[in-house]
């Protein structure tokens, strides 16, 4: 029976509207206050994932994907100010060994396969205890212990019984971390060995996320790809290296001022292109709502020396932030090249760091970082009271001389391992090469994948590499936490995620022990300046530059603030075509 030509056209239009995936958008819908929901928002990543398992989190791109589907007691919000989310309230004991949680009641976690019934089921202070206790169990391949260990109570023990039972094959004699209390449903506490005044905002890193023992046990060694949370999206499908989707949770507990249900946006899609050139393009041909950093070839003809859009770019929005964040090298202090401070003091006397932010960055950085690994942008505190490296040609070469290698003879090769992503690496990398060269230093360099990266670098397989810090919190100790020396293993060949330089320096740790004990923000922080210039003086790092966060949005995307920290939130987010 042949068709009728109305019927054939009908046909070929759903056809078309249907292929469209890029352009497909969704109705809007009007809500309270002047807001909208519905729609997809797209988002590119520079990075694969890492993980999507809270144990396994320490990385930026992973922390951007997880923090939409799971929940934190507390999280930090856009100006880095505290603010209640699973836990509706909390107090600290006079003493700070206590804190205790009251929980929020009816919140659910996702619909999954993993429950008996495919729905999710409520939220509990037992999910609490179980998430956490998982981050202090080796069995996990957990990264985040090392925050822990020195501060809860039963954290270490519970650790070494259990790396103990399973190299001797045998139950546990320990169940669980001690220190972790569950009161009732709705009560949650956290014991401490000793005052730590920065510990609240533990609560807020990735490795805090909430899960269920019902994923953890269903999907095993593959629920980093199967994460369930109470969060407001619902893992759909990842397709490592191309696209990762999420869908809008309708159960989440959350709503706005005005009574809305959140979150706003019905999908998100991460894509992981990773040129930042192509990044731009498809920004500017409408198949990415937002570009996180500008290309440096490209950038003074985006953004004007006032910090403005140029006019072929004014249909954009442009939102700037000096960032809590720095670029770095680490050298491994352990290691047989750079175990002499000389020559990491002369390493970072010879790059010449105004050159580098001019002509290498494009002006797109902060300032060169030239006091400590604070941050400038870090609240109430003055990083000018560091004295750090400055450009000094003759003070770098005569250094090297001290160290028994006079313009740079006998100097092994320094192979910097940095990871692949972005022109900017490769570009800064280039340019430090050639300011080595003035101190007869060659340096090469070898590019890897990012997880292998990180993964050589934990396991101190790099005497040289590259990476970024960006604040989990607004606290100095987050940074100068990556200098103490007991974050780094006793066994040189256990991984040490945290201190990545191995750096060990008595004066240092006893200093930044009595600091992070201390309640009293003032005296907190003088004695933080005290330790991070003796840090500083041993240069275990070579400080290259402080971020200023560049991103473009599109002129209908509201609700998306550019946090210091670049942590990404969709909660808030919505759409206005």
């Amino acid at each position: 029976m042949k068709k009728s030509f109305s019927v054939i056209v009908l046909v070929l239009t759903l056809l078309i509207l249907n292929g469209c995936g890029e352009k497909k958008t969704s109705v809007l819908v009007d809500l309270n206050g002047g807001k909208k929901g519905g729609g997809t928002f797209r988002i590119n990543e520079l990075e694969n994932v890492r993980s999507l398992d809270p144990v396994g989190i320490n990385d930026n791109v992973s922390h951007h994907v997880a923090h939409q589907i799971y929940d934190l007691l507390i999280d930090l919000d856009s100006t880095l100010q505290l603010e209640p989310a699973l836990a509706k309230s909390w107090e600290i004991s006079d003493d700070g060994l206590l804190y205790t949680f009251h929980l929020r009641s009816g919140v659910k976690f996702q619909d999954n396969a993993c429950f008996p019934d495919g729905k999710g089921r409520e939220f509990k202070a037992s999910d609490v205890k179980f998430s956490f206790d998982r981050v202090c169990d080796p069995t996990t391949g957990t990264l985040g212990f090392d925050f822990y260990k020195n501060y809860v109570v039963g954290a270490s023990e519970f650790f070494d019984e259990m790396t103990l039972a399973r190299r001797e094959s045998r139950d546990s004699k320990l169940k669980d971390v001690s220190g972790y209390i569950v009161k009732d449903d709705t009560t949650f506490q956290i014991r401490l060995k000793k005052p730590f005044g920065p510990f609240i905002y533990y609560m807020c890193l990735g490795f805090a996320y909430i899960v269920p023992k019902e994923a953890v046990e269903k999907y095993g060694k593959d629920f980093f790809q199967n994460p369930v949370g109470t969060g407001p999206y619902i893992f759909v499908n990842w397709s490592p290296d191309l696209e990762l989707n999420l869908k809008k949770n309708p159960d989440y507990w959350e709503k706005d001022e005005f009574g809305n249900q959140l979150p706003y946006v019905d999908e998100i899609k991460f894509r992981f292109l990773k040129d930042l050139s192509q990044q731009m393009l498809e920004f500017q041909n409408g198949n990415l709502d937002e570009c996180y950093r500008i290309p440096n070839e490209s950038f003074k003809s985006i953004v004007t020396s006032e910090k403005t859009l140029t006019p072929e770019y004014s249909q954009f929005i442009l939102q700037k932030n000096p960032s809590l964040s720095l670029q770095f090298y680490g050298f491994l202090t352990t290691g047989k090249i750079f175990n002499n401070e000389k020559v990491r003091q002369a390493f970072n006397y010879a790059i010449d760091r105004d050159k580098i932010l001019k002509f290498v960055l494009n002006g797109q950085g902060f300032m060169g970082a030239i006091y400590g690994i604070v941050p400038p942008p870090m609240p109430n505190y003055d990083v000018k009271r560091i004295k750090g490296y400055t450009y000094d040609l003759n003070k770098a070469k005569q250094l090297m001389a001290e160290a028994g290698y006079p313009d740079g003879k006998g100097f092994p090769d320094a192979v910097l391992q940095i990871n692949s992503g972005g022109d900017r690496n490769i570009q800064l990398a280039e340019s430090i090469q050639n300011m080595l060269k003035e101190i007869g230093v060659n340096m090469k360099m070898n590019i890897m994948q990012f997880a292998q990266h990180l993964d050589n670098i934990d396991a101190g397989r790099a005497d040289l590499f590259r990476l970024g810090w960006i604040a989990d919190y607004p606290d100095p100790e987050n940074f100068l936490n990556l200098y103490y020396g007991k974050n780094v293993p006793k066994d040189p060949k256990a991984i040490s995620p945290i201190n990545s330089t191995r750096f060990q320096n008595a004066e240092f740790d006893a200093l930044f022990e009595k600091a992070i004990a201390t309640t009293d923000q003032k005296e907190r922080y003088e004695l933080y300046y005290q330790a991070e210039q003796i840090a500083t003086d041993k240069a275990p790092t070579l400080l290259i530059f402080y971020e200023e966060d560049y991103r473009l949005i599109q002129p209908y995307v509201k609700g998306f603030p550019l946090d210091p920290m670049h942590r990404i939130n969709f909660r808030r987010l919505w759409l206005d075509k």
